[in-house]
């Protein structure tokens, strides 16, 4: 079970470089660039010094790799073979009074899934060492990394992954669970509705909002809105199945609507309704006011322009007519993002001093 095998993490196609740099640090080991075809690795395999010293030496010396890990075990990828490794090691790593959570990412074809080798890997380290399991914020991680017909494994410290939520940081996409962007479709030709519709579905997905609601006026080509609507499927379909697989935590799946643009302004007018136009006054003014709009326990509507803009009769019936980039004018397909982004900023902040 014992190896002495380092594993290294690397950008696409800088794997050859990689491995070079890292026979320079030991010239006895046997180094593969990209190990059965599986890109963004470099597998070292008997290493003359000792794993957790070379990876150390690879940190200080080698910023081409991303991450490095020394295995524990080394094992055939086998469910039942794996999650005695990876007991046997942790046995020996993780205390009772510790948290913990196993990672595993699979590479070939296998009949079981990465979450398979979780379940039961992390049932055996549970039982061997009486710790508790913890997914979003563990003191020791059990890494398994499956290369077709092998398994190498290690323990590591919670800490070595990078966290995106880290102490300090408040978690904004809560806020947003309950905005509902409205966007007026951008119609014209065909492709160019599809793409632009697909990058506002990749956007407002990003965030997460509770729901896109597409706002035409009046008489409109069908083919055109059919053209936007289906970029718009496709955007939110691709960023969802990104977030599926990266998040930690349950993922909200943007709902889509349709509703003409002045009849959603009078169903919605008891609501908070805010414009996003050049008109209105830049949102580094409006901090307080926007924060305290956006926190509140109605449903926010954001309304979003195409080419020709909100009309401006609508403005009489907003909360507020906020320009997020003063002096720039903002493309269709990056208006609401860049809003939102403004917004993560501001409530963000917030959400600090009143923490």
């Amino acid at each position: 079970m014992s190896c002495r095998v380092v594993l290294l993490k690397i950008p696409l196609g800088m794997e050859r470089v990689a491995a070079s740099l890292v026979s320079e640090l030991d010239s006895q080991a046997k180094i593969t660039a990209s190990p059965r075809g599986f890109r963004g690795l470099v597998l070292v395999e008997d290493t003359s010094i000792e794993p957790a010293k070379l990876v150390r030496l690879i940190e200080e010396k080698v910023p081409e790799v991303e991450k490095a890990f020394a295995a524990e075990a080394c094992v055939r990828a086998d469910v039942e073979e794996i999650s005695e490794a990876a007991a046997k090691v942790a046995s020996e790593r993780i205390s009772s009074s510790e948290t913990f959570a196993v990672r595993t990412t699979r590479r070939g074809h296998h009949t079981y899934t990465s979450i398979d080798v979780n379940v039961a890997a992390g049932d055996a380290v549970r039982k061997a060492t009486g710790a508790t399991v913890d997914l979003s914020n563990p003191d020791k991680v059990v890494v398994v990394e499956i290369i077709q017909d092998k398994a190498y494994i290690t323990v590591l410290s919670g800490s070595y992954f990078h966290k995106k939520m880290k102490p300090g940081k408040n978690p904004v996409y809560r806020v947003f669970r309950k905005l509902s962007v409205v966007q007026m479709p951008y119609l014209g030709p065909l492709e160019a509705a599809h793409n632009i519709g697909r990058r506002i579905g990749r956007g407002v997905q990003t965030f997460e909002v509770g729901e896109l609601v597409v706002a035409p006026i009046g008489l409109i080509n069908a083919d055109e809105l059919k053209s936007f609507l289906d970029g718009l499927f496709e955007g939110i379909e691709s960023r969802y199945r990104v977030q599926e697989k990266s998040y930690g935590r349950e993922v909200h799946k943007v709902k889509v609507r349709l509703q003409d643009l002045y009849q959603l302004v009078r169903s919605r007018s008891h609501e908070t309704i805010i414009v996003l136009e050049p008109e209105g006054e830049p949102a580094s003014r409006l901090g307080e006011e926007l924060y305290k709009l956006l926190t509140g326990r109605r449903r926010v509507n954001i309304l979003v322009g195409s080419r020709e803009g909100i009309p401006s009769g609508i403005y009489r019936f907003a909360d507020l007519v906020v320009d997020v980039a003063p002096g720039i004018t903002i493309s269709t397909e990056y208006a609401a993002v860049a809003a939102l982004v403004a917004f993560t900023t501001l409530i963000h902040d917030r959400l600090g001093d009143d923490a």
